[in-house]
């Protein structure tokens, strides 16, 4: 693999990576627990995954940008919203999932546990 096709390809995987909060490193850097991406029959890139704790801070870093201002300045609905899509992408099966986002709102524990249950009643 020429180097312009290297970054080509570093580029195009690049959004993925940053995404799921993970990290591009050189294959031969490559650890036992990281992702060596292989581009016609040359691995090109490795990737080291975050620790799931870290996915979720990354989570909630990335939907404070797409809000535009912190969660805990989201009114109760939205609130709601972020609970359900947290829900969705497995973030209260982290340990201490359901502090971490209720800190990231601003409420309570009690808070994120009735906004989990008025899902499933609902």
């Amino acid at each position: 693999m020429t180097a312009a096709e290297e970054g080509a390809f570093i580029a195009a995987v690049k959004p993925l990576v940053d995404a799921i909060g993970g990290e591009i490193l050189p294959p031969d850097e490559a650890g036992p627990d990281d992702v060596v991406l292989s581009w016609e029959g040359a691995e090109a890139v490795a990737v080291r995954l975050p620790q799931l704790a870290d996915s979720l801070d990354h989570i909630l870093a990335a939907m404070e940008r797409r809000t535009g201002k912190p969660l805990a300045d989201l009114d109760r609905k939205a609130k709601q919203e972020v609970v359900r899509t947290l829900e969705a992408r497995g973030a209260f099966s982290v340990r201490h999932g359901v502090e971490t986002v209720a800190g990231a709102l601003g409420v309570s524990r009690f808070t994120v546990y009735n906004y989990l249950n008025r899902e499933k009643q609902g």
